[in-house]
């Protein structure tokens, strides 16, 4: 069974998303994160429309450590709110899926 998790989250500056995926990585919370470059994001915020840049994190992870994941994130990111989404991955080369898990729980 496969228990792999995509997460994703958005912060506002590359040295924010640094921090956060190198916190990740270090504290095997996840495999790996990919820190996507600089997007624009249009949502609504306190009733009104707003729009800012931001840099998408995709964190590699299992469901076993998501939790702690999420609290981690929530603790060095700067929103009030940040984004964090787990996805499930619904399938995945059987290599890497032992790669990573072997890397959260080493």
């Amino acid at each position: 069974m496969n228990d792999t998790f995509v997460v994703l989250s958005a912060c506002a500056t590359a040295e924010e998303a640094e921090r956060i995926a190198a916190a990740a990585v270090e504290l095997h919370l996840a495999a790996c994160v990919q820190i996507l470059p600089q997007m624009r994001s249009v949502y609504r915020w306190q009733g009104k429309v707003e729009s800012a840049a931001e840099h998408l994190l995709l964190f590699k992870t299992t469901a076993a450590k998501f939790e702690l994941l999420r609290s981690k994130i929530e603790e060095l990111h700067s929103y009030e709110v940040p984004e964090i989404l787990a996805l499930p991955a619904a399938a995945g080369s059987d290599k890497y899926l032992a790669w990573l898990t072997d890397a959260v729980n080493a």
